[in-house]
């Protein structure tokens, strides 16, 4: 694997699954594989899981990561090419990146679309100016469209939670939230789980909400949210704002806050959220604090997931 920006620079999901799950049992088998290498940690915006299990995955396979965040420690970068910088931009990416390159083994970013430009959002500027210019893989600890570690986080985390053989039903709901929130998420579990042969995907959401089909096709798309719920195995509940009036907040429903009695038409699913999370307003107390929730397994698989993209990436320079 050259880069992980998206499921499709995966090989093999199920491969990739397994040796993360491997390093679950095992975290420091490939200790030395990472020796004398360094992955640079490049955040645009707040992190705490995405930052904190990648330092730990790094560590793990022996590897040292230097965070660098670059929207408080370092200067504006400008993304444009052929700009004239004479506004509040102080260097250019093109500038930056080989330098970067020079320093690290591996580069991960995380950046947030602004949401209101969505041809710019979708163009995901810095993930792919960051691959031209650099001569280093270049990982996505979340951009502007997909948030690919926690989507094979989320794989991980249903791989070892259902046991039986047929095929498991998988709902993600729209939830509400105070403010507009990204696609990113939403689009990405789709993505995953649309390329996973082994599951069965329905997404629900009050109207005005779709996703780009770009990520969505292949889903069932359900405007009841109760039809949706019935019989599914696992509720993946996230908030995002529109596709279609991108960046708007169409629905304030608190209706669609899954709640305890939403889960009885379930097969006792099990609820799962990448966090953080406002509770009582995506969530309500008695289903996150519930025997149904794995949200925090969840989140910890978010190092074993990190951990097998590094050593895929390590085994090929």
């Amino acid at each position: 694997m050259k880069h992980f920006t998206s499921v499709h620079d995966v090989d093999d999901m199920n491969l990739l699954a397994a040796s993360a799950l491997q390093y679950k049992q095992s975290p420091f088998m490939d200790k030395s594989l990472g020796l004398h290498k360094r992955v640079g940690l490049l955040f645009m915006n707040p992190s705490m899981r995405t930052r904190i299990s990648t330092q730990i995955a790094a560590s793990n396979l022996g590897m040292e990561a230097i965070v660098f965040n670059v929207d408080k420690d370092g200067w504006k970068l400008e993304l444009e090419d052929g700009a004239v910088m004479d506004g509040s931009t102080v260097e250019h990416l093109k500038d930056a990146a080989p330098v970067l390159g020079m320093y690290f083994d591996i580069l991960c970013v995380r950046t947030f679309p602004g949401l209101t430009d969505r041809d710019e959002d979708y163009s995901e500027v810095l993930i792919s100016k960051l691959k031209e210019y650099t001569s280093v893989p270049v990982v996505s600890l979340e951009s502007s469209t997909l948030h690919p570690l926690q989507s094979f986080a989320d794989m991980l985390t249903i791989k070892e939670t259902f046991q039986e053989t047929r095929r498991p039903k998988i709902v993600l709901t729209w939830a509400p939230h105070i403010k507009p929130i990204p696609q990113c998420v939403a689009n990405s579990f789709a993505q995953w789980m649309n390329k996973w042969d082994d599951v069965d995907l329905v997404i629900t959401h009050p109207e005005g909400y779709e996703l780009a089909t770009d990520y969505s096709k292949g889903a069932v798309i359900e405007y009841d949210r109760a039809k949706a719920f019935e019989g599914a195995d696992y509720i993946y509940v996230k908030n995002w704002s529109s596709y279609g009036s991108y960046g708007q907040v169409l629905c304030t429903d608190n209706k669609w806050m899954p709640t305890l009695e939403d889960l009885k038409t379930t097969n006792n699913a099990r609820l799962m959220h990448c966090l953080p999370l406002r509770r009582n307003v995506e969530l309500s107390d008695e289903v996150l604090d519930s025997p149904y929730s794995i949200v925090t397994r969840q989140a910890g698989n978010r190092v074993w997931a990190a951990q097998a993209v590094l050593a895929d990436i390590l085994k090929t320079l």
